[in-house]
């Protein structure tokens, strides 16, 4: 069935033969948040650790807390701890130790576990084999065996921040403010071998100690004790904590806690997508192979769960369905609540016919690769919303922006726009919501070419993959009399007032006003020719060709939408684009496999293909999967598959605006301000920049509060028009 299909793909020119990504599971990370509510301000948070159990127990100022139902609540399981003053918290063969100001005790073991320390104002303490303990307090250490102690010294202004067990040296190593002390309890010696002055925690790490400072990483030889190297090529130099988890090592700072990779680089947790707050107290290794955060102001359960794309997928499917679904329409969730889920509402946005038309080809692509009967009605959907864009305004195929019940509008303006603009637009133009002929409905008007790209981008796609002649019949009429609208009022979007939109022109005037080196005059040209070789190439209706053909001899349109994407360069003046626009790329893509594909001639096609590719050359570096699945579409081999999937990979499983900040980072090189807003030298993985549409690009900083959800067809469509175009296999269990 699958072979016939693709059969059939690849004579309608919808499809084409990439390199293939093998979808085996990889390790999905996301985040579990707990917040500390009560008496925030009287109690810091000091140590979190987890036991063989799986229970997380978290040290305060005010005692034991542990998490539950998103909340950090007090401890009361073990009454005599409640009564107890802990100091510092341990976790020895799975189990939890305790520090007071009066024993070393633990409830595990029957609880026989007691050390009598007698230090004074005890701080740390770490443990060996064989319950081998020591503990450090002001001026004084002791290390205890079988519950007694064998040896107790002094160090002058002893400031101790913890002591770890090194079981290759058989010694414990004791981090104080002054330095790092090696301990002998056999031989009753203790040594200094490094003196430094802001060190703030550390581990053993390989042949190596990993020591955090104040400025940056030291590290030094496990056994000779000589320092390495400082690394302050860092996310953050300001570390609070140092943990080998499971053989990672993980860092904890004053702006959120990273992994060192592999490769030497790392993976960044900061913002409220990770975090309860960015401010690291301690780290510890968490139950099912998490990873815990401890924060000024909460925790937060870090999990990595083997995981498909198609997986993946799934999981967005089910809340792009459960969350994101107005009227048919794909629509973000805005929240009266930063974060809870359960304020949420929909609202219209300017673009509701883009978005939701690139839901509905993901879904389209999805029925073509699975033969999903829900796949198919949620396309069927999809497209009764965008349908009734055209039907609403009663303007022969002008297509309204959005629609609404009436008296439920979001304001009377386009979203995005200034009070002043929208102020100076109502006045001269009268509302932007209009009400329908009915009385019962709101339609948005000053539809732009962005929205028509995507309708004729999906409508044609509808024409080719819905299994059902009618419903096919139904978008190419679609196609007809959107074509029809623009060609009958001379290449513009003609709106209820009978002037054109603002953006909504492909008129020669308009279009040939605009340099050869400014990006609207080669997208616009490619646009209205792709929209009319639609047109003539489901209705076969010889005007489009005409009309097509009288843009290209006359106007030049061909040589505009021909021209490499490398022309395209920095102009100012009115009108006139003066930086990179991304949501150009955007149109630009979703635009070629019909601008391709559907050429009147094969040297046409060979023009517009090379033109396309040079476009997708440009835009290589964002590794943005639509954009090379799209190529690829368009007839394009090399696709950079492996680097597509990685986007997908490191796409976030959390979609709430949070504020992200990456300024600060020095482990990233940046580069001077350019056309382009390239920030950095590489592109930063979705999850540690700011999320954001297909438009946004290289977008690392910004965001907001955290009051909108965004619709998850971001990762959908590319995922499943990597799947039509065989740039990712099926999902592979092993």
């Amino acid at each position: 069935m699958k072979k016939l299909f693709l059969v059939f793909c690849l004579l309608t020119g919808f499809a084409t033969k990439a390199q293939t990504y093998a979808d085996r599971p990889f390790l999905q990370d996301s985040a579990e948040k707990f917040a500390y509510e009560e008496d925030e301000a009287n109690v810091d948070l000091l140590q979190i650790a987890s036991d063989r159990n799986k229970a997380i127990t978290i040290l305060s100022s005010q005692g034991l807390l542990l998490p539950y139902e998103k909340r950090i609540r007090q401890d009361v399981q073990y009454r005599p701890l409640i009564d107890m003053n802990i100091i510092a918290l341990n976790r020895y063969q799975g189990q939890f130790v305790y520090l007071t100001d009066k024993a070393v005790l633990s409830n595990a073991w029957a609880g026989k576990l007691y050390i009598n320390h007698s230090i004074k104002a005890p701080q740390a303490m770490g443990m060996g084999p064989d319950f081998l303990t020591l503990i450090a307090g002001e001026s004084e250490f002791a290390v205890f065996k079988n519950n007694r102690e064998v040896w107790r010294s002094s160090i002058k202004d002893l400031d101790p921040l913890s002591v770890k067990y090194d079981p290759n040296s058989g010694r414990f190593l004791l981090l104080t403010t002054g330095g790092l002390y090696q301990v002998d309890g056999g031989a009753n010696t203790v040594k200094k071998v490094l003196d430094a002055n802001n060190l703030t925690a550390f581990d053993l790490f390989g042949d190596t100690i990993v020591l955090g400072t104040t400025n940056g990483v030291q590290i030094l030889d496990r056994k000779s004790f000589a320092p390495n190297k400082l690394d302050q090529k860092l996310p953050w130099t300001e570390i609070t904590s140092v943990k080998n988890i499971r053989g990672n090592l993980w860092f904890g700072s004053t702006k959120g806690a990273f992994k060192l990779r592999d490769d030497g680089k790392y993976d960044y947790y900061a913002s409220k997508r990770w975090l309860v707050d960015d401010q690291v107290v301690d780290l510890a290794e968490g139950p099912d192979g998490s990873v815990l955060v401890l924060t000024q102001k909460g925790m937060s359960k870090i999990g990595f769960v083997p995981m498909t794309l198609a997986q993946k997928a799934d999981y967005f499917q089910e809340i792009q369905r459960l969350r994101h679904i107005r009227y048919g329409f794909t629509s973000e969730l805005a929240m009266k609540t930063p974060g809870d889920l359960s304020t949420g509402y929909f609202h219209d946005t300017d673009n509701d016919g883009l978005w939701t038309s690139m839901y509905l080809a993901g879904e389209l692509f999805r029925f073509a690769v699975t033969k999903s009967e829900d796949a198919k009605q949620n396309a069927y959907e999809a497209f009764e919303a965008m349908e009734r864009l055209t039907a609403l305004p009663n303007l022969k195929g002008f297509p309204a922006r959005s629609f609404e019940r009436d008296g439920y509008e979001v304001g009377l303006h386009a979203n995005g726009f200034s009070e002043e603009w929208r102020e100076e637009y109502v006045k001269k133009h009268g509302r932007i919501w209009r009400l329908s002929d009915d009385g019962l409905w709101r339609w948005k008007s000053t539809t732009s070419s962005d929205e028509s790209c995507g309708h004729f981008f999906v409508y044609a796609l509808f024409a080719e993959l819905a299994p059902d002649k009618e419903w096919r019949d139904r978008a190419i009429h679609q196609i007809k009399i959107e074509m029809d609208h623009i060609m009958d009022n001379d290449w513009y979007l003609i709106d209820w007032n009978g002037k054109p939109t603002a953006w909504g022109k492909w008129n020669p005037d308009y279009v040939n006003k605009f340099p050869i080196n400014v990006g609207d005059r080669r997208l616009n040209s490619t646009l209205i020719l792709s929209f009319l070789q639609t047109a003539y190439h489901f209705t076969k209706d010889k005007k489009y060709k005409k009309g097509a053909e009288k843009l290209i001899k006359k106007y030049g349109y061909d040589e505009n939408a021909n021209r490499p994407a490398t022309v395209i360069g920095f102009e100012e003046g009115e009108d006139l684009s003066n930086t990179w626009n991304h949501s150009d790329d955007e149109m630009y893509f979703l635009t070629i496999p019909s601008f391709v594909n559907y050429s009147f001639s094969e040297e046409q096609k060979e023009a517009h293909f090379t033109s396309a590719k040079s476009h997708w050359e440009v835009e290589r570096s964002e590794k943005n999967p639509l954009w090379n699945y799209l190529f690829a579409l368009s007839g394009g081999k090399n696709i950079d598959s492996e680097e597509s999937a990685w986007w997908l990979r490191e796409f976030p499983m959390d979609l709430i605006d949070w504020k992200i900040d990456n300024d600060h980072r020095k482990d990233l090189t940046k580069i001077a301000p350019n056309f382009r807003k390239q920030t950095y030298t590489e592109v930063l993985p979705g999850d540690e920049r700011t999320l954001h549409l297909h438009n946004g690009a290289y977008r690392n900083n910004g965001g907001s509060d955290g009051k909108r959800e965004y619709a998850p067809y971001i990762y959908l469509l590319p995922y499943w028009a990597g799947r039509y175009v065989d740039a990712i296999s099926a999902p592979q269990d092993k």
